[in-house]
């Protein structure tokens, strides 16, 4: 089921998908990773039945990754039992990461929220196999992840980590253009800038930023 973004292509993942069209637009449009949130505090919160059912609708695509905050193994077991996965994006703590990617033998990505350029992380844990740069959330948010923040791109100029790594939080089609030229971020997420409302995706939207996240090639 899986596909990876060719080389020399930016990676687009379009994460918190809930329903048929802002899944098939991802599909339409070839988005490379399509993400699915298991935390109930999230608007975009699904069922491994429904998406599973999203998810059946393409039998190739996007590769599918879901989404997790701190979560124990049971809860991982449970979603996995009712929906076919290829990755693991978690909140967690590198020793956690590593432990997951043992227990499941899946590819493991990692959120790192960052406020500041000592935060960047140098080094990718064992077993992760990419790692998420995202705004810290503000201290009054209920659930972790980039909450429509935008990262202030410029902590991130001229940094070159020897993993890989994406960038999320804040993006939308009309700025991912001017953040992959700061940043050079070789992948980029994206969940609220491509809505009409909380889960509900927009298939112009998408196609627009994917299109755009795109169109700036990397430097020699």
């Amino acid at each position: 089921m899986a596909h990876h973004p060719v080389s020399g292509a930016r990676g687009v993942k379009i994460c918190g998908l809930t329903e048929e069209a802002g899944f098939d637009a991802c599909v339409t449009h070839g988005a490379d990773w399509v993400g699915f949130v298991f935390f109930d505090r999230s608007p975009r919160c699904v069922t491994p039945a429904q998406a599973h059912a999203l998810s059946a609708r393409h039998g190739g695509g996007p590769a599918r990754v879901g989404l997790f905050v701190h979560p124990d193994d049971e809860t991982l077991a449970r979603v996995l039992e009712g929906v076919s996965l290829d990755i693991l994006q978690i909140y967690a703590s590198f020793e956690r990461a590593t432990e997951v990617h043992e227990r499941f033998g899946l590819p493991v990505w990692l959120s790192q929220p960052v406020s500041a350029r000592a935060d960047l992380p140098a080094c990718c844990p064992t077993g992760v196999e990419r790692l998420l740069i995202e705004p810290k959330p503000p201290a009054s948010a209920t659930r972790p992840g980039g909450n429509a923040q935008q990262l202030d791109w410029g902590l991130m100029d001229g940094w070159t980590p020897p993993f890989p790594w994406m960038l999320a939080g804040g993006l939308n089609p009309d700025n991912v253009v001017q953040a992959v030229t700061i940043t050079g971020a070789p992948a980029v997420d994206v969940s609220s800038g491509v809505e009409s409302a909380p889960g509900i995706k927009c298939p112009d939207a998408i196609a627009r930023f994917i299109q755009n996240a795109r169109s700036v090639t990397f430097s020699a």
